[in-house]
């Protein structure tokens, strides 16, 4: 049987730990459901004591009226196993079927930690203990807490079922269970245990192995996601929201009909009407539908309807959800709920009625002229602030389109005060772009340390250099969106590059376009170059983080263009919300 005490070495006082003693039974404050405090995690001990001192915290009595009354006779059971009477792990097995059968459905100790260690002697002892993990799930034991996603998962590495334990944390962080900061900090040293076990194993992997670093990968092939998804299943179908079936759509109103005429049509989705106010965009497999919620119109949604199912992107969501720090979460927009059938699935989102970065750009080309350089400093260092969030939680958008950018207006116009543009305060924090349509998002924490990859977004315009030229690349794909982006507001036109030599006999790349003279054209330049020729030696992220920081320090530069960016937004939003 495996040592229990791997799994509750964060929670008790070890003498290895604080040189204390465990007390034989729990104080009367215990008794009242008050735990032991935690102590400070380094890593799973190589030495653990015996597993007799997880009883020390369970409590003691003699009657079974409360799960707690079992523990004098769970404790004589475990002190028993070290002797040669073997007939003592069956009856500490029963013991703890027993308790658990009696008490599981009990709502007053669903929430008891001393009950949920006690669910964990008895998983300790079964040979199926994932469907016992399941039956927890069912009963909803602690599913809050985040002792449970803890304990579970150090059980898992113990097991060796390290991508199961990476699963089971996310599990944890995105139910927010308490206390998360302690659940979040588990999980940092859960990875940084798994890197110490072999130079080769730096990475949870999911299909690739570690001997395979090097090879090319395609994110994108039908086969790569598949394999993904399949690992990912026990995960995903823990996600809140996510609603699978396998069944055809059961709706009366046809999803294929919508395409034709939509508008004011409604379907029934999860229990939840929706009433179809119009198209809000259209890809090769999926149209997206701006829809009320039961005819409400001041609950809006976005209905992305995909055919055939794709639960990828609901996946990508739940990791930004975990992954990106609440005060910029609102940058990457927001998935309510996923349901999935055999022939559709249908993603609920946010919906921002202000239109994209493109409608931007185009609302300029209508009159015959470009987006303004202030302008076009603003949004440049808003997309690059999201590239290095996103970059730095081992995350590519593979995607990055000005269509996939919606614009945020705050409801108070900006200040003009330089602090609060800068520090991203006020009304500022309200303003700027939401990345989109995470389809083709690439998570890396899936993949081996270093993979390369392959495909070909076969985006007309967006193929960065190396696609190209049909060599390997990671974050090019959003560098070259980004630089794209930038290219359309300056100049109105997507971006041609040419090849340039070097006076060393290497290559360089440029766009082909002539930067005007009023321009800042030092930073632009400064900023192409950079970006389209990465070295590969370089800290990607703190190569995005100057860049940004140096068009910050322009703007920061004179209190004049703060002012006239904050009177470009103004007439901004006043045309593309009327339009």
């Amino acid at each position: 049987m495996l040592n229990i005490d791997v799994l509750f070495f964060p929670l008790l006082r070890f003498q290895k730990f604080k040189q204390l003693s465990p007390t034989p039974f729990t104080s009367n404050r215990e008794k009242k459901g008050t735990c032991a405090s935690f102590p400070e995690i380094r890593r799973v001990p190589q030495t653990l004591p015996p597993p007799l001192k997880i009883l020390c915290y369970l409590g003691s009595g003699n009657f079974y009226s409360t799960p707690l009354s079992y523990s004098q006779s769970i404790h004589t059971a475990l002190q028993s196993q070290n002797s040669s009477q073997s007939n003592r792990y069956t009856d500490l097995d029963e013991l703890l079927s027993q308790c658990i059968s009696t008490f599981k459905f009990d709502p007053r100790y669903r929430d008891d930690i001393r009950f949920l260690k006690i669910w964990f002697l008895y998983m300790d002892g079964s040979s199926d203990y994932e469907s016992v993990f399941k039956e927890m799930e069912e009963c909803r034991i602690c599913r809050h807490k985040a002792l449970l996603y803890e304990s579970f998962s150090l059980f898992l590495e113990v097991k060796g079922r390290l991508i199961d334990a990476s699963m089971i944390y996310h599990l944890g962080i995105s139910r927010n269970a308490e206390p998360l900061g302690r659940l979040k900090k588990a999980q940092v040293l859960f990875l940084e245990r798994i890197s110490e076990i072999s130079g080769s194993f730096q990475k949870i992997k999911y299909g690739i192995s570690a001997e395979n670093a090097e090879e090319f990968v395609n994110p994108w092939s039908v086969s790569t996601l598949k394999s993904l998804l399949q690992k990912l299943n026990s995960e995903v179908v823990q996600f809140e929201g996510y609603h699978p079936s396998n069944r055809a759509y059961p709706g009366k109103v046809a999803l294929s009909s919508l395409l034709k005429s939509a508008r004011n049509k409604t379907i029934d989705i999860g229990g939840e009407k929706y009433q179809i106010k119009g198209c809000a965009g259209q890809g090769g497999f999926a149209q997206v539908f701006k829809a009320y919620v039961n005819n409400n119109p001041d609950d809006v949604v976005a209905l992305k309807i995909q055919k055939p199912p794709f639960p990828w992107e609901f996946y990508m969501y739940r990791q930004l959800d975990v992954r990106i720090p609440e005060k910029e979460r609102m940058n990457y927009g927001f998935a309510h709920r996923l349901h999935l059938y055999s022939d559709y699935s249908v993603l609920v989102s946010d919906y921002l009625a202000a239109g994209t970065l493109l409608d931007a750009i185009n609302s300029n080309v209508v009159i015959g002229g470009s987006m303004e350089e202030v302008l076009c400093i603003y949004y440049t260092i808003e997309m690059l602030q999201i590239l290095e969030t996103i970059h730095g939680a081992s995350i590519i958008h593979g995607d990055f389109k000005p269509e996939n950018l919606l614009i945020r207006y705050s409801r108070d116009d900006p200040t003009e005060d330089i602090n609060d543009f800068r520090l991203h305060i006020g009304p500022w924090r309200d303003q700027g772009l939401c990345l989109v349509d995470w389809g083709r998002g690439i998570d890396l924490s899936l993949f081996p340390k270093n993979t390369k990859f392959m495909g070909d977004s076969r985006t007309s315009g967006f193929r960065c250099i190396e696609m190209q030229e049909n060599k390997p690349w990671t974050f090019q794909v959003d560098f070259y969106g980004l630089c794209v982006i930038i290219h359309l507001m300056l100049h109105n036109s997507y971006m041609e590059i040419d090849k340039k030599t070097s006076p060393d006999g290497s290559y360089f790349y440029q766009p082909k376009s002539h930067y005007k003279r009023y321009w800042n054209v030092d930073l632009w330049k400064n900023l192409f170059t950079k970006l389209l020729n990465l070295d590969p030696g370089e800290n990607h992220k703190n190569l995005l983080q100057s860049l940004r920081l140096s068009l910050q320090d322009y703007m920061s530069s004179d209190p004049k263009l703060i002012k006239k960016l904050k009177q470009l937004l103004i007439k901004q939003r006043a045309s593309l919300c009327s339009a």
